[in-house]
């Protein structure tokens, strides 16, 4: 198994522990992380080590890259192993998927979390094709989409929903919450949701803050991520002369958002455990280069009509039934600005005909990605390959 960031490593972790109930004599080796060390098997390289994003920090690294792809193509060819998992983390999986192909086509390869190529890089689909022989999707529009390319893939289910189902059915107590955190208990809160990463942070953080506190009469909270700290967010808070009511809040996330009247989001999985949550929200992601870079980004992308994962779940590449207007509204680049996020944040607040059609919409997102159960049922397809050997 090859997982080559934290997410993955987390999914791949659920999956063994899945494979490992249906067949305990399993044996596992896996470039990953900690949590698939804690479920059992060798980690031969942990993801950290090669882990490297964006053009410069690759260059930067290339020797470590190709050491590490090296020792991974060596470590398969060892091991020789029955399947060959990969999770995500395109770029260094399907390199490992056509050295495999080539060098040993008896070993079945199945890529569980299927890399988004359906927003840019679609020429990966040709790799996809020869050297992968089941692909696990955990995004329902992906069925359609790879349809319509002439391969066929098998929706799992969301892991998203395992994890998120059994928050959602759960009483939550606001009061509780807000004592807790000496928020009074009938004031709105408005979550700020800014990303994990420190570079987005500081991009989209600002103008959030900056929107959120024009409005008056609200308790601000911002969901920290963990592994930078309270110092750094505090200095962005100091920079911009923000003022209270705002608070810090960490490994609360989905408290926060439980509580919270609504939120602004930043691009990713978090905008679908909004959803999921059922906090209304605007979906907000910074990049400089002002109008130009905007276009650029709109042709690089110009395979969807979408970046939020709500507004794709919802429209799903459907001819039939595509949706009319995003359901939650996408403020990138340029349009990210401080009055566009206070104008979204007022009309989704209260009881406004917009902020139930919203709820409504997320009801049947909720539907469209069903049960949970994603890797018990991706545990059975890759034994099924197992079985074809």
């Amino acid at each position: 198994m090859i997982a080559g960031e934290a997410s993955g490593d987390l999914h791949a972790s659920h999956l063994m522990t899945q494979l490992k109930k249906r067949d305990t004599k399993a044996k596992f080796r896996f470039f990953g992380g900690d949590a698939m060390k804690a479920v059992g098997g060798t980690l031969v390289h942990h993801y950290k080590d090669l882990a490297y994003m964006g053009f410069v920090q690759v260059v930067k690294h290339l020797p470590e890259i190709l050491r590490g792809r090296k020792e991974c193509r060596q470590d398969i060819r060892k091991f020789e192993p029955d399947v060959l998992v990969l999770v995500d983390y395109p770029g260094f999986n399907l390199d490992i998927a056509k050295w495999v192909k080539k060098k040993m086509p008896e070993v079945k390869v199945c890529y569980y979390i299927s890399p988004k190529i359906w927003a840019w890089k679609e020429y990966r689909i040709k790799a996809i094709r020869k050297y992968v022989d089941c692909l696990l999707s955990i995004l329902p529009f992906e069925v359609e989409w790879y349809r319509q390319r002439g391969y066929e893939v098998n929706y799992v289910g969301n892991p998203t929903v395992d994890e998120l189902a059994p928050i959602a059915a759960r009483p939550f107590d606001r009061d509780a919450f807000c004592e807790k955190h000496h928020i009074n208990r009938n004031q709105s809160i408005i979550a700020l949701l800014p990303g994990s990463r420190a570079a987005e942070i500081h991009d989209n953080l600002p103008k959030m803050l900056q929107a959120a506190t024009t409005i008056s009469c609200h308790q601000i909270i911002i969901a920290g991520a963990p592994s930078l700290g309270h110092e750094f967010y505090e200095e962005i808070i100091r920079r911009h002369n923000m003022v209270p009511p705002v608070k810090l809040i960490f490994d609360e996330t989905y408290d926060i958002v439980r509580a919270a009247e609504v939120a602004a989001v930043t691009s990713g999985t978090a905008t679908l455990e909004t959803a999921y949550l059922r906090c209304p929200e605007v979906v907000c992601y910074y990049f400089g280069g002002g109008r130009l870079l905007y276009r650029i980004m709109q042709y690089v992308l110009s395979t969807i009509k979408y970046v939020s994962l709500v507004n794709l779940v919802l429209d799903g590449f459907s001819k039939e039934h595509p949706l009319k207007e995003p359901v939650v509204k996408e403020l990138l680049g340029y349009k990210m600005t401080v009055e566009a996020i206070h104008h979204e944040l007022i009309r989704l607040s209260g009881d406004s005909a917009e902020r139930r059609q919203m709820l409504s919409q997320y009801d049947k997102m909720i539907e469209i990605l069903g049960e949970p159960g994603a890797p018990a049922r991706a545990a059975d397809v890759i034994l099924g390959l197992f079985l074809q050997k």
